[in-house]
Order: structure tokens, then sequence, then C-alpha cells
């Protein structure tokens, strides 16, 4: 007996390949949003409608539709752009949305405020810089991610280009993006367009690839879908270790919504890359819950199916048998900052960027002083996972030049920040976001102070603490991973959750619900106390709170390695 597929499931099938009547939205003039429809389908051209929330009740009082506008969202496969690109994106956030640049957990820009009448002209100024947002939301393969740390060998760049060759490769074929926002005209009597990957309705839910180059997990590859984990042996690139079945989302209130870490199913030679991630992208198109959107994922597909008979079923679709996984070992999950020379002699400068969020602000002109590099930097830009910036590949005679905008602009935060501030991440959440609960990115600079404050009291201001916040349980800031981490509930109102390590292996659980600021700096504050009077040598406050049985994840370490 057949179930009732989603109201998102129908939108997708009677959409054109992502049409749907998104140009009749456009040419509406008399309202500042898109059809109800179309809402879902533009995600698949990598925008969002949002509102402005802060806004929402003077509005209702004036009689007023809310303060609609878009976030757009890059597909920047490891986060990598030229300096002439980052001048391009630069423009677009001065010309059309809210003089800002967004780095994010995914390794991609976001831009904030555009409006409808301008959102074709600011997709077609992104595509002028040779970046577009196909896939960068929407029921497909989002982002690639890629370790940003530093090259230190050929094989890391070879990681690279294997990750940007899938992002590729796994592009979905609709020529919707082009004719919608390109002007590009459609091919009258050719071929009936076709999706060969991904079928007339897409996959069930978003999925996510993410590459980790040991000892670096600075992607936090088990959070992810799909994971490939470099083995590098004798400076060569021998394979990828392959985790599937990650995802950070949840529902307050509803136990059977989850998050979980990936499981460790095999090796693979990088010539059997993109097999096994076609076999993995196929097997949840066809299996994945296409009735309940908060079922969707893949790791719930592999819970209902069975690990060893999902991973037969890769296997099966692959035409090969995974080798025996190799050994591997993370060190930690964060950035490196500072200075770091590769193995060609040119240097690596990794900034801390609180939140994520690049601004022109009367204390520190952040945008102003990176738009100053870009004119005279001759490498690159990288965006790291945890919503820093990499000024990669710098030559020995340019580190001077640098350095002094760096200082100039007040982007040298990397030197004097507590290890808590250096790692803390953050979502948006409010104002834009739809889905948030409470604050995040904006709360997060009072949110460190406290939490410094606090640690500062019990002589623990260099503890390499890994805090993250998020605005709701769907955890674009990766939560389940923190070593203290704050989920949305209401406003003013988290979840306090506790007890992951540092390496990104194990997730964290729920400490208190539902509480206040004064209630979780006070848990915090005892807890403190106890670590620094009771830690062993070099062990982190995860694996304190973990040893002294403070908490007890549920599910600890979710790696389930298969021989």
């Amino acid at each position: 007996m057949s179930r009732e597929l989603s109201h998102v499931e129908h939108i997708k099938q009677r959409s054109r390949f992502l049409r749907g009547s998104l140009l009749e939205s456009l040419a509406d003039n008399h309202t500042g949003a898109i059809r109800e429809d179309d809402t879902a389908l533009i995600k698949f051209h990598g925008s969002y409608q949002q509102d402005d929330r802060d806004l929402r009740e003077e509005r209702r009082q004036q009689k007023l539709e809310p303060a609609y506008s878009f976030m757009i969202r890059t597909r920047t496969p490891g986060g990598v752009v030229t300096p002439e690109q980052w001048l391009a994106l630069d423009a677009v956030a001065m010309r059309f949305a809210n003089h800002s640049l967004r780095l994010t957990t995914r390794q991609a820009f976001q831009f904030h405020g555009v409006i409808k009448r301008e959102l074709k002209a600011t997709l077609q100024a992104i595509n002028a810089s040779l970046i577009d947002t196909v896939s960068a939301c929407g029921d497909v393969n989002r982002n690639v991610l890629v370790s940003a740390n530093p090259l230190l060998s050929q094989a890391h760049a070879e990681v690279h280009d294997w990750a940007r060759r899938l992002s590729l490769h796994l592009k979905p074929s609709s020529r919707a993006y082009s004719e919608l926002w390109l002007d590009e005209e459609r091919i009258a009597g050719g071929e009936p367009e076709s999706e060969p990957l991904y079928g007339e309705t897409y996959l069930p839910r978003k999925f996510k690839i993410a590459f980790a180059i040991p000892p670096d997990n600075d992607v936090d590859v088990f959070a992810h879908d799909l994971g490939f984990i470099a083995v590098i042996e004798n400076g060569v690139l021998a394979g990828f270790n392959v985790s599937v079945g990650g995802g950070m989302g949840a529902t307050h209130g509803d136990a059977s919504t989850y998050p979980l870490l990936g499981h460790l199913i095999g090796f693979v030679t990088p010539g059997q890359l993109f097999a096994v991630a076609e076999a993995v992208l196929t097997s949840q198109r066809d299996f994945g819950n296409r009735e309940q959107r908060k079922h969707a994922r893949l790791k719930y597909t592999i819970e209902k199916l069975g690990l060893d008979a999902f991973r037969r079923e890769v296997e099966s679709r692959a035409g090969f048998s995974l080798a025996p996984l190799r050994d591997f070992r993370f060190d930690h999950n964060g950035d490196r900052f500072g200075w770091r020379e590769g193995h060609d002699g040119r240097w690596h400068l990794t900034l801390r960027i609180e939140a994520g969020r690049i601004a022109d602000k009367p204390d520190a002109l952040h945008l102003t002083g990176l738009r100053e590099i870009a004119i005279v930097h001759t490498g690159e830009f990288r965006l790291t996972p945890n919503q820093n910036l990499v000024i990669a590949n710098v030559g020995a005679r340019q580190r001077g030049d640098i350095d002094a905008q760096v200082q100039r602009h007040g982007l040298d935060l990397y030197r004097h920040a507590t290890p808590l501030r250096l790692n803390a991440l953050a979502c948006v959440a409010l104002p834009t976001c739809g889905l948030a609960m409470a604050e995040a990115e904006r709360y997060l600079p009072e949110l460190l102070q406290k939490v410094e404050g606090l640690l500062k009291r019990h002589g623990l201001s260099n503890a390499p603490i890994h805090l993250r916040i998020s605005g709701c349980p769907n955890g674009c800031s990766r939560p389940y991973l923190g070593e203290i981490a704050l989920v949305g509930k209401a406003p003013g109102r988290y979840n306090l959750m506790l007890g992951a390590d540092r390496q990104g292996q194990r997730l964290n659980a729920l400490y208190r619900e539902n509480i206040d600021e004064t209630a979780f700096l006070a848990a915090l504050d005892a807890l403190f106390a106890d670590y620094a009077a009771g830690r062993e040598s070099d062990e982190g406050f995860g694996d304190f709170l973990l040893r002294r049985n403070v908490v007890q994840p549920a599910r600890n370490i979710a790696i389930k390695v298969i021989p």
C-alpha cells in the first residue's frame, strides 16, 4: 500500500525540472514575495525567501506585508575563490545585499537582504564572476566541503581537485537555472530534458558531502551524509575511507528525530570515487522517505534498511566491493590560525572571522580590509568549514604587506583571542532565518564575553573548549558536535548540550532543557570549577564530563566500523 507523498514532493514533480511558476512570481510587482510553491523550488537555485522578523509586528500593525527579502548562497566547492572573484562578490554585497559577506559552515558565501526585483541581477552578477548558486540549497547534493587548512603537500591539492570534480559531476542537469536567471533560450525540438542522477523529483532531502584530510577534521566529516577521509601514504593519495549517514538535524519534542554521526563502511581508490558517490546518492534517491520530510535524510534510510544491507546496495550499484578500511587518526576539528608554510615555500594565513560575518564596523573595517588585500593578493582565498578565512598561497615577500593590512583593519583577532572565542560557531538565526527560535549570531559576542569571564574565574582562559550556538535544532552550526552547545527553544531560552570531543567523533547530550541565560551560566560555572579541580593532563572538557558521568551521550561514538 503506497503512502501519500509530502507536499514538497508534489511541487517538485510538477515543477518541469525546477521551473515551476518562478517567472510569473518574479514578474509580480504587487508583492515582495514569490508564490508559495516557488519558495520550495527557488532553494534549488541557491536562494531562500526570508523576511525581517524584527519588523513583523510593526508591519502587521501597519497592515503591510512582511519585509520580504532573499538569502543567496554560492556553490564554491572547498570554498576556494580567486582575489578577482572576492572583489566581484564584495561588489555584489555592497550593491545588492546588506553590505556584508557571510562565510558559512559549508564553505560558501551567503548574501542577505536581496529584494525580489534585484534577485535576477544579483544572480547574474555572481555568475559573471564564474561562480554560481546551483544546488547550494534544495533536495540535491549541496556544496562539497574540503579540509581548508593550508595545503601541505601535493596530495592535499589532489583531494581538493577530486572534490571539485565530484561537485560538478553531481550537479543537476536541468537548464532551468540558465533560463530563469541568465536568459538562456530553451532549444525547441531538442532532446527531452531529464535528470539521469536525480529524476524528476530529485532527492527526498538535502545531501551533504565532505572530504577530510587527517589529522585535521575541520569539516566534521562524520556530520555529513557522505564523507571521504583521505588516506595519504608516503605523500601519495591512496584513496578514501568512506562514511555514510551523518546528519545534524532534529526536531524539538520529536524523539524519532535526532543527530547522528556517519558510519564507516570501507575504502575506495580515487578511481572508484565517482561510482561510490553515485551509488550512495541514488540509493538515497530510491529508498529515502518521501512521505515525511523530517525522516527523509540518509541517516534514517540507513537505519530503516540496516547498515549491512545499505552497504551491499551501494556495492551492487557501484559494481565492486568496498575494500577494508585503512588506518587514520584525527587530532582536532578546529582551524589552525596564523601563518603556516606550505610544502612549496608559500604561506597561508588563517584569520578568525567571528560567526563568519565580514562587515565594516566603526572599530574594525573588515570588509574594507579584505577588499584592500584582494586588490594586491596574488594567491587565493579559502573559506573554512568553521566560518574562518585563509589567505592562501602568499609569497614570502608579500607577507609583510598582508600583515600590515590585517593589523590596520582589525583582522588580527586570532593573535589575542581566547581558544573559546577562536573556535566558537553560530548560525545566522534571527532576524532573517524563518526557522530560528532564539538568537545565535547576534548573541554570540555577548555570550562569549560572559563564558570567558567564567573561565577566567577558574583559571581556564587557555582551555581549548569548543562552543557552538544554534537558533533552532536543525543544526546549521553543527551544535551537536560542540563540547558546549546551546540549541534554541524560544526567545532567550536554550537546551544546554554537553560532552562532545574535540575530534568530531562523538556527539554531545542534553544536560539541561529549555533554560535561560542565568541558568545555563550557573550550570557552566559549577562545571568549570569541577573541571579546573579534577581534570587530567591535556584532558578536554567534553572528555572530562564523560569520564565523570556528568553526561552519557546516547550515541557516544556513533562511528560503526564494518570489518
